[in-house]
């Protein structure tokens, strides 16, 4: 049971991808890279079926929103290699109006709720999930909670002024 280094996986996915892959960068040692939504579930199946690479162990699906750029909600994988003990964060950057990716349930049974969770809060669409509705909020509810497009405070609250507080 080897690891395997940042370097190697960087360098099977760089031949096999090329310019698909890009901006591959290792906070605190954990290999991220972005890749667009029309290579996510090759991107993904290559690395979950690869002799070598073995990531069959999907950690987490989530999103997150980044009001101020063009792409502003970004998708985000982990994927655990658990025989070479190495993980890796993929990322894929959509519009936020309407954003749609193809589902990942055809590989993992577990991307199941993780997508719907996803969609609850983001309103991210994945394209071709079973039963793709909400899990934790309301049915009924029109917005999603997670993104970024409203105020946290009332601007007209007086009991947060600043000279209540001596400044």
């Amino acid at each position: 049971m080897g690891k395997l280094s940042n370097q190697e996986v960087l360098q099977k996915l760089t031949t096999r991808f090329g310019e698909q892959i890009s901006i591959p960068v290792e906070p605190f040692g954990l290999l991220t890279f972005e890749t667009g939504k029309e290579n996510i579930s090759e991107v993904l199946s290559f690395l979950k079926n690869d002799e070598t690479l073995k990531f069959n162990y999907l950690t987490d699906i989530t999103a997150v929103h980044y009001p101020e750029k063009e792409l502003s909600i970004a998708v985000v994988y982990h994927l655990h290699s658990l025989s070479n003990n190495v993980r890796v964060r993929i990322k894929v950057f959509l519009e936020s109006e309407n954003p749609q990716i193809p589902t990942a349930t055809s590989l993992w049974n577990g991307a199941n709720w993780m997508e719907r969770e996803t969609y609850d809060f983001f309103g991210v669409n994945f394209i071709g999930h079973p039963d793709l509705r909400r899990i934790l909020n309301v049915d009924d509810m029109t917005v999603f909670p997670m993104r970024k497009e409203y105020p946290l405070e009332d601007p007209n609250r007086v009991d947060k002024r600043d000279y209540f507080f001596g400044r």
